[in-house]
């Protein structure tokens, strides 16, 4: 039960830095009116959200790393 828990975690978690990334970092806001608009508020929004994609697949190592409950 605790992988799951764990896995689950690391999942949203994952899922919440890409949203919050895209969303509310890179994605400008409002109409656009010059070639600057198309840039990033912040400039390592990008990486953030990779480091999200990359917690998504991690959780999955994670998965089948941490030990599991001894049939029997």
């Amino acid at each position: 039960m605790m992988r799951i828990t764990l896995t689950l975690l690391i999942v949203l978690g994952g899922f919440a830095l890409q949203t919050v990334s895209y969303f509310f970092l890179a994605a400008p806001l409002g109409i656009p009116t010059s070639e600057a608009f198309s840039n990033p508020r912040f400039p390592f929004a990008a990486g953030l959200f990779v480091l999200g994609v990359m917690l998504v697949f991690i959780a999955a190592v994670v998965y089948e790393l941490l030990p599991g409950k001894k049939e029997g």
